[in-house]
């Protein structure tokens, strides 16, 4: 096997705070006048007893606002097309920031990230009820501190209605994000090279008898080594274990002459990237491994090249069926027509799930995919979609000959829409079996 190539990928800068005010201008102007708008950040939670899972901001107030501590809340008002910023966040406190990590606090709250107005979160129920007075609509999660706060707010005005109109801030924050602007681009283009990288060491570094969570420790310690976390539960799967969709246990060993299948991405300055290879752990494919491998990779090359702005959402997702299915009836699996095999989805037990999803702050990112018809919504420029079509033949499916069964492929990938030719953010990690035996022997 190949040495690791321990290459530094070159980081993009943060965001300036100067992006994130764009944000909230943007989005106030598509709030009506004499209206607020409420967005508190992701609680904290609780792992095992006292401790906690590695905080993370809530993406959509992280996009208005770039601030990642616990306990905030962000508050915009709109009255006569003035735009008013509030955050609230904890205090300073000595004391906690000794345990756990220095705070922004109030001031820094207005020096460091642009409020007009900031506040300590604990007094969030006592401030908020008077925020609502005169406001004709409220742009918010609808959960039951809003219904809270209404009824305060009521009850400040002796009884008279408080709104005319009460809206779901997601769909407005979603739209937003899911058309990326040049600086998401280049954020989730350095997520993609390190999910490469990861990738990359894995197929250097893997050998048989090793475990799957080893193998996962050489994808993580690439993240880690350019600060990044993993954007999801990493899947590790060798051999029949790549059958299994969503496989987390990554705790068997790894056989000579199986495959392995990676999904695995880094999350780089709250962008996720998204990835999956199959490779042999012995480095070489056998001629049926081959044979399976390559119609899988035939349908990920045309459903990329099938992606251009103004065509149908699911576009990527028919042309993976044309090719897989027409590549199973020649490998004799499916036999008939191929139209009127896709028509009955006789293809249903082979590859079972959709061929790509939204990428962004999340790794199956916001925004809507259909129209208001619930037909699919037209490719726009600035778009980010993964594509990952796979075949899966579990060991006990008999609707396969044998010497296919156990094998389990994906190839994932993640593309920008633009007005011309699919932009491939993840080109860094071979998928062709030539690029990917000369890697894993060189």
């Amino acid at each position: 096997m190949s040495q690791p190539n321990n290459t530094t990928i070159p980081l993009a800068p943060k965001l300036a705070q100067t992006v994130f005010a764009e944000r909230r201008a943007k989005f106030a102007a598509k709030l009506p006048d004499h209206s607020i708008a409420i967005l508190a950040t992701a609680p904290t939670h609780i792992r095992n007893n006292d401790a906690e899972y590695r905080y993370r901001a809530d993406s959509s107030f992280f996009y208005l606002t770039g601030f990642a501590e616990p306990e905030a809340m962000l508050l915009l008002e709109k009255i006569d097309g003035k735009v008013r910023y509030t955050l609230f966040v904890r205090k300073k406190d000595p004391l906690r920031e000794i345990w756990d990590g220095k705070r922004a606090g109030i001031e820094g709250a207005k020096q460091l990230y642009g409020a007009d107005d900031a506040y300590a979160m604990t007094e969030a129920n006592q401030k908020i009820p008077a925020y609502l007075l005169g406001k004709k609509h409220i742009v918010a999660r609808l959960d039951s501190d809003l219904t809270q706060w209404l009824a305060q707010a009521k009850q400040l005005q002796r009884g008279e209605g408080v709104v005319d109109t009460i809206t779901n801030i997601d769909p407005i924050i979603n739209e937003m994000r899911l058309i990326k602007d040049p600086a998401e681009i280049t954020l989730l283009h350095t997520a993609a090279k390190i999910s490469a990288a990861g990738h990359i060491r894995a197929m250097q570094t893997v050998k048989p008898h090793m475990y799957e969570y080893q193998l996962e420790a050489e994808v993580n310690y690439v993240f880690a080594q350019h600060g990044c976390v993993p954007a999801y539960n990493s899947i590790v799967a060798g051999g029949d274990n790549a059958n299994i969709l969503h496989y987390v246990e990554n705790d068997q060993p790894l056989k000579d002459g199986d495959l392995v299948m990676i999904d695995a991405g880094a999350e780089y300055q709250h962008y996720a990237g998204d990835i999956s290879r199959t490779f042999p752990v012995n480095g070489k494919f056998s001629d049926v491994q081959k044979q399976v491998y390559n119609l899988v990779l035939a349908a990920n090359i045309a459903a990329i090249n099938s992606l251009r702005a103004g065509n149908h959402g699911k576009i990527h997702h028919e042309t993976a069926i044309q090719v897989l299915t027409q590549g199973l009836v020649a490998l004799g699996i499916l036999t008939g027509d191929v139209d009127t095999l896709i028509q009955e989805k006789a293809y249903l037990p082979f590859y079972m799930h959709g061929t790509g999803h939204w990428l962004g702050m999340d790794v199956h990112d916001v925004g809507r995919y259909n129209d208001d018809d619930n037909t699919p919504r037209r490719l726009e420029a600035g778009m980010v979609i993964t594509v990952e079509p796979g075949l899966y033949f579990a060991h006990d499916n008999d609707l396969v000959p044998a010497a296919y069964r156990g094998i389990g492929i994906r190839i994932e990938d993640d593309v920008v829409i633009t007005e011309d030719a699919p932009l491939v953010l993840t080109t860094d990690v071979p998928k062709t079996i030539e690029a990917i035996e000369q890697l894993m022997q060189s």
